[in-house]
């Protein structure tokens, strides 16, 4: 087992260490301690999400919960409120509850004092912790609560343990490498971008709730040909701002952001570089203008919810020699050969469908090179037990190549899985669309994500698999019923809370149900619920066996519809006390579930649409 998890939560990516609390118990430990960043991100969040709860004071237990609730106290303006595990010298007419914690070995009291219990008589309260693990802290707060007179506005909490059904250790934790997106640094990024963001995204997450270790990474093109003409553009767009008749080279890229560069770079830096040697000032332009490019990929990414753990550059495997080691290596175990000046490898000795040049008469390596130095790499050098590289179908002729390279050096090239993810048309009124609607340019990752919600796009770009076309229906992706999937399942999701919250105002808890209690689902559609519930773990399996996020988007859309049809068919609110409870307990493991399917795929869940 990997010694540390890795958790998106508030918009951060945080590397959680694992603590073993018995021989069969291990949990990661979330500590918001001396991590303002985090604390104070996440109290935003809370406070965003408790809006609507109308709470005069907060509450929280001593002491991994109090930089949370003084966090949002200060964000909001509420006082907030310490229940201690011991009487203070300045506590009197204390109240108090007893509490278990799974990081407790044994039951521990928390004490309200009474001057602060006098303030909640007919107030509203709001319980905040930093993780939920048994329920028994919040229980406790809501016990307090409700003792001093006070009511229960909402209870708010960063993470949940039940956000953990679903997982396995398939995986055993493997390491595995997932490469996606990896888009040309001198340009912004495409719609089939898009498309492999979310697709790889999703994957390396399946892979982790697989119990595989799984790791994201972004490989910079940094080197090579379309960094030459990235200089060139540059460096014209440049001396034309100073000699609008210098010619521009009908390969060179022609967009904006290379004009905006040339122009910003002049007035940092005026005529410095005009009149100086042509690679001083090419040099000066990319160093300029490339990490401004990369930091926009970076920023865009982050919009789309992707975070990754490494940005690999391409540069660094021509600086370490690792590209010059290639051909040297080939060459030393006699699979090369000189034609025409130029190094060839004998790649149909090992399965390609035909030899391909390494070096060019010129003495520059193709790019393949580099490309056969970075797996090596992957699977050599760092040793990932797998590699994953989501790549478009136009790769389809490399791959074998790639391959044969790797295997030629000695690596295992069965432990590299590509992808192949095919083309994305974009549609509207039932017409191609290639255009923004608000920009009138070019559709970017960018301008995509401005035109549709976030939500809509990660889902609906996992609805298929990889290697179908996909025809992606603006409108739909816009539309609020229940045509549109992800508004479908995330109005089950809203449903269900309000659902339990409704119960809740009536006095009615699901967290005091005696479990015995669910021998009386019998009904049909409760069954398929159940059955379908119980299935998340293996449909997390199949998933990550075979690079297939589409099974998720399927198993939420199925598990929406499974529920609405319990919900139709069986009564909740007017059954039998026990009956009642039961389907609570169904209602609330249908919204857990939902939920871990969505979060898997980086999709909000919404309580109220």
């Amino acid at each position: 087992m990997a010694e540390y998890y890795t958790l998106q939560v508030a918009g951060l990516t945080r590397k959680l260490k694992r603590c073993r609390i018995s021989d069969k118990l291990e949990i990661a430990a979330f500590i918001l301690f001396s991590d303002v960043e985090l604390t104070v991100a996440c109290a935003k969040e809370l406070a965003e999400k408790c809006a609507d709860c109308n709470y005069d004071y907060i509450m929280t237990a001593e002491s991994k919960g109090i930089p949370l609730a003084y966090e949002l106290s200060r964000q909001t303006g509420k006082p907030y409120v310490v229940a201690r595990k011991s009487i203070k010298g300045y506590m009197t007419d204390c109240i108090s509850v007893s509490v278990h914690s799974i990081t407790t070995a044994v039951p521990q009291t928390l004490y309200l004092d009474g001057e602060k219990a006098a303030w909640f008589q007919g107030k509203r309260i709001l319980l905040v912790d930093d993780v939920i693990s048994t329920g028994e802290s919040i229980a406790a707060l809501e016990a307090l609560t409700r003792e001093a007179g006070g009511i229960v506005a909402g209870k708010a909490t960063v993470l949940a343990e039940g956000d953990d059904y679903g997982k396995t250790e398939t995986g055993a934790g493997k390491r595995i490498l997932v490469e996606f997106v990896s888009a040309n640094p001198t340009g912004p990024m495409h719609v089939g971008n898009a498309r492999g963001g979310a697709l790889g995204d999703s994957l390396a997450e399946i892979l982790n709730w697989a119990g595989y270790h799984a790791e994201r990474e972004f490989y910079i093109n940094d080197a090579g040909n379309q960094i030459e003409k990235f200089a060139t553009s540059l460096e014209v767009r440049y001396l034309q701002l100073f000699d609008p008749s210098v010619p521009m080279p009908e390969d060179a890229y022609q967009g904006v952001d290379i004009i905006e560069h040339a122009e910003a770079f002049r007035d940092l830096y005026g005529d410095k570089y005009v009149n100086c040697d042509s690679k001083q000032r090419r040099d000066a332009l990319v160093g300029y203008a490339l990490p401004k490019n990369i930091a926009g990929l970076e920023r865009d990414l982050k919009k789309y919810r992707i975070v990754y753990d490494n940005w690999f550059r391409e540069s660094t495997l021509h600086k370490n020699g690792s590209v010059k080691h290639v051909v040297e290596e080939l060459t030393k175990r006699g699979y090369t050969y000189e034609q025409d000046g130029a190094v060839w490898f004998k790649a149909t000795e090992f399965g390609a469908d035909k030899d391909f040049v390494l070096v060019r008469a010129n003495g520059i390596p193709t790019y393949i090179v580099p490309d056969i130095a970075y797996h090596y790499d992957k699977l050599m050098t760092r040793n990932f037990d797998r590699a994953i590289d989501i790549l478009g179908a136009d790769h389809h002729g490399y791959v074998p190549r790639l391959k044969a390279a790797l295997t030629a050096m000695g690596a295992d090239a069965n432990r590299l899985d590509v992808v192949l993810m095919q083309m994305v048309m974009l549609m509207r009124d039932g017409e191609v669309v290639k255009l923004s609607k608000r920009s009138g340019k070019a559709i970017t990752l960018v301008t995509l994500l401005d035109e549709i919600p976030i939500d809509a796009a990660r889902f609906f770009f996992n609805t298929r698999e990889a290697n179908s076309h996909f025809e992606f229906d603006l409108d739909l992706a816009v539309e609020q019923s229940s045509q549109n999937p992800v508004y479908y399942v995330q109005y089950a999701h809203a449903r269900i809370c309000s659902l339990l919250r409704n119960m809740e105002e009536e006095g009615v808890s699901v967290g005091e149900a005696d479990l015995s209690v669910l021998n009386l689902l019998e009904q049909p559609q409760e069954i398929a619920l159940i059955r379908h519930l119980a299935a998340l773990p293996s449909r997390i399996d199949a998933a990550a066996a075979s690079y297939d996020p589409s099974e998720m988007t399927k198993y939420a859309t199925e598990l929406a519809t499974l529920f609405h049809k319990f919900y139709d068919a069986c009564t909740v609110k007017h059954a039998e006390p026990e009956l009642q409870q039961a389907r609570l307990l169904l209602c609330q493991a249908a919204k857990q579930a939902l939920r871990n399917t969505l979060r898997i795929l980086k999709i909000d869940c919404p309580e109220k649409m």
